[in-house]
């Protein structure tokens, strides 16, 4: 016969605390279990964001790029194209600035010119001319100033106030001795 320990036999008691023993591993495994799964899931749901993140900033990166480009590209053919009317725009600003500097000394040989040529003096800039009418036939009737302009240019702010000046009786004549 088996020994009995509380009124049992020792054998039913060594089974009774194996089974506990196992009930607690269990219990103890099943808790363990839910808590790697727990972490588990948290790693793999932070490597999933992380990963998302990481595709999104590739993809924008590669999207700002390609914008990038696709800008440098517009506007190098922008410049290109600009730079060609900017080039054309100034070769017609200098052949008309060579065109009016022609036409300012040659005015007065043009048969539109209401004065003798000889009575005509360039001077260029503020004016042109300085028109000392009938000085060459001796009898000076006036003195004129002449602004030459061609196509559609303006008088210079310069210009606007040599002619107020003029129009204003804003003019003298003065004689300089020296020596």
């Amino acid at each position: 016969m088996s020994p009995v320990l509380f009124g049992f036999p020792v054998e039913y008691l060594i089974i009774g605390v194996l089974l506990l023993a196992l009930l607690v591993l269990y219990l103890l495994y099943s808790r363990l279990s839910a808590t790697v799964e727990k972490r588990a899931y948290k790693v793999a749901e932070r490597w999933r964001r992380d990963e998302i993140a990481r595709i999104e900033q590739k993809k924008e990166a590669e999207m700002e790029s390609r914008v990038n480009e696709k800008a440098g590209i517009l506007f190098q053919s922008w410049r290109q194209s600009e730079e060609k009317k900017i080039r054309q725009d100034a070769v017609a600003k200098s052949q008309a600035v060579t065109k009016g500097k022609i036409t300012e000394h040659l005015i007065p040989y043009f048969p539109a010119f209401a004065y003798n040529p000889k009575d005509a003096r360039f001077l260029g800039s503020p004016v042109d001319f300085f028109i000392f009418d009938g000085l060459s036939e001796g009898d000076l009737s006036e003195i004129v100033l002449v602004e030459v302009k061609t196509g559609k240019s303006q008088l210079s702010k310069r210009e606007k106030q040599v002619k107020e000046c003029v129009e204003g009786g804003r003019v003298r004549y003065e004689v300089m001795r020296h020596g």
